[in-house]
Formats: C-alpha cells, sequence, structure tokens
C-alpha cells in the first residue's frame, strides 16, 4: 500500500495555465507572465505546462491556443507543452490535425493534445465561432475518429483525398478533458489517457475517475489507465497570504455565476464583503475543495487529495495576480514534492 508521503514525491505535477489578464495589466504582459512560469516550473522539474481555449472572456489570453503553445514551447527546452483542451466542436478537425502537426514538427516529442467537447464560451460566441449550435456533444466520438485518422500514417494505395500535411503521421499524444463522465467513459473505451477537471467540478471527480478506470481497454497507446487530476492550489509562506491571494480566484468565479465579464481581479482582505451567503455556497461547491495555505496546510491537502484520487498526475492551476506571488506558490509546491 503506497503512503501518503512516497505518493506526493512520485507523482508528476504539471501546470494548468489560463494566461491570466489581470486588473490594470495587458495581453502582452499575460503572455510574458505565462512565459516565466513555464520556464520557472520547467526548471523545477514540473512535467507539463498545459494552456486552455476560452472566447469572450476579458480575463484570458488563450484563446488562440495552438499559438500561445508555440509562444511556450520556443521559450523553453524540455517540458511538454499542450492544450487543457483545444476545444475540438470549434473547429475543423483537419486544421487541429494541421497545427498540431505543425507544432509537432517544429517541437518534436514536447507537444501535447488534450481535447475537449465543450464550447468554452457562451451560445453567442459559439456562433461568432461558426459552431454548429444543433451539436450535443454527443458528436464528439466522430470528430475524434476524424482527427485520429488524419494523424495516422497513410498507406501509399487507396489514400483518402484529403490529407494533413502538416499531420500525418505526428506524434501526438491525445488525451480526453472532462468535468463529468462522458468524456471519461470515452477515454476509457479507447484506451487514451484522461485528465479530469477537479479544479472546478469537484464533485463530479470520484464518479468521473471510476467510470474511466472501469471502462478501460488497453490500447497501442496506454496498457493501463492513466488519469490526471486538475486542482487549485494556492501556497505562499503563510497561510494568511495564501487565503489573500486566493480571494481573485473567489472573486472571478463570483464574477462567473453573475454574469460579469472582468480580468483577474487583485486580492482584497475581505471576501465576505463582496458575496451573499447563497453565492457564497454556490462559489465553494465549485472551488471549495482548493487548496490554499502554507507549506504544512498545502502539502497536507496534496497528500490527501492523492490519496483520495490515485490520481496518476496532478495538474496545479493557480489563479494568482501578483506574477512573484504566483512564481512562489509553484516554487514551494516543487520544494514539497522535493523533500
Amino acid at each position: 500500500m503506497v503512503n501518503q508521503q512516497d505518493r506526493l514525491h512520485s507523482t508528476p505535477f504539471s501546470v494548468l495555465d489560463l494566461a491570466p489578464i489581470v486588473e490594470g495589466g495587458t495581453i502582452a504582459e499575460a503572455f510574458e507572465a505565462s512565459k516565466r512560469l513555464a520556464q520557472l516550473t520547467e526548471s523545477l522539474q514540473y512535467q507539463r505546462f498545459w494552456v486552455a481555449e476560452h472566447h469572450n472572456m476579458p480575463g484570458i489570453a488563450s484563446a488562440a491556443t495552438s499559438l500561445v503553445i508555440q509562444h511556450l514551447a520556443q521559450a523553453t527546452s524540455t517540458m511538454r507543452i499542450g492544450s487543457g483542451g483545444i476545444m475540438l466542436p470549434n473547429h475543423s478537425s483537419l486544421v487541429i490535425a494541421e497545427q498540431f502537426g505543425t507544432l509537432d514538427a517544429l517541437f518534436p516529442g514536447r507537444i501535447d493534445l488534450g481535447l475537449g467537447r465543450a464550447p468554452g464560451t457562451d451560445r453567442v460566441t459559439s456562433q461568432a465561432l461558426r459552431r454548429n449550435l444543433g451539436q450535443t456533444g454527443y458528436e464528439f466520438p466522430d470528430q475524434l475518429d476524424e482527427l485520429m485518422a488524419y494523424f495516422s500514417p497513410k498507406d501509399i494505395g487507396g489514400l483518402p483525398m484529403v490529407r494533413a500535411f502538416p499531420g500525418e503521421g505526428a506524434q501526438v499524444p491525445i488525451w480526453l478533458l472532462g468535468s463529468s463522465d462522458f468524456s471519461a467513459r470515452l477515454a476509457g473505451q479507447l484506451g487514451l489517457p484522461f485528465a479530469f477537471a477537479s479544479h472546478f467540478s469537484p464533485e463530479n471527480t470520484t464518479t468521473a475517475l471510476r467510470v474511466y478506470r472501469t471502462n478501460f481497454t488497453p490500447s497501442s497507446v496506454l496498457s493501463q489507465p492513466y488519469a490526471m487530476v486538475a486542482a487549485n492550489v494556492i501556497a505562499a509562506d503563510t497561510s494568511e497570504e495564501a487565503h489573500y491571494l486566493a480571494t481573485s480566484m473567489q472573486q472571478q468565479f463570483l464574477n462567473l455565476i453573475r454574469d460579469v465579464r472582468r480580468p483577474l481581479p487583485a486580492p482584497i482582505k475581505d471576501i465576505n464583503q463582496s458575496w451573499s451567503e447563497h453565492e457564497k455556497a454556490i462559489v465553494n461547491q465549485r472551488i471549495g475543495s482548493s487548496i490554499v495555505g502554507n507549506r504544512e496546510e498545502v502539502k497536507g491537502g496534496i497528500e490527501a487529495f492523492l490519496a483520495e484520487t490515485e490520481a496518476d498526475e496532478l495538474m496545479i492551476q493557480a489563479q494568482i495576480f501578483d506574477l512573484t506571488s504566483r512564481l512562489r506558490s509553484y516554487e514551494i509546491i516543487a520544494d514539497l514534492k522535493a523533500k
């Protein structure tokens, strides 16, 4: 039986970054901050660094996800860089195959393609993306099959009329992302690695991981299930500072439930002055499982989270307003793992 401390030391840690645009900041500064975070976490031996596709959100700069991946891959040398994720129904499968085939050719062996089926935005913006609003998400398996076919090496005879150049034969690992059990089941059936969004859907974590592992069928990609779980983790030198920093994330989710779109807010001293009891309950349902605190509190929180989920990899998300504090949080977490 694996004890909690051994699990902490042996489980790979990775980074989920939303390239946050902070109040008073610029998009260029957001990209520079993501670059600095990628360079730091690479030096700290984090496994991978993913950015996510969102649209019409003034606090997130990673809408053109493939371009941001290129920016980060150019600034690093060993860390895997990828998407957490590309929302496949927003795109032609051919275009994604070409984009990630290009990235794989530029940065061989370093690119991950995480795929989701949600729009990553609102209904009006989905229409502006030319997404078929009649889609329910259940078309996703067919789109995935099409994408995987574009990546597949082709024999000389009987070739299809449309092929992906770049893309064909590219060795890009495909991950399925989910916040419920739909993609968990599909990832298991296809024998693909699975990444679960526990950082905003904690109530579905246990069920989705069980569905994935129960339905797993070995494939040419994996002989056994591999589940990465994302969590909000904010570490600081004192508990008080960490909880102060976490108020930016709390305000961000409060704005989401109020349908208020704005950059990542600066932290505030008393979050209870900002929300009603009902709003507090909703926010806590979404992010109440976040791990926030000083070194010992975060260490205990991560150990408990890994024991509960039995995650093969932990992906850490930290919506921290101040870049120096954001970098420090990842430093503390890496130090906990090393010791």
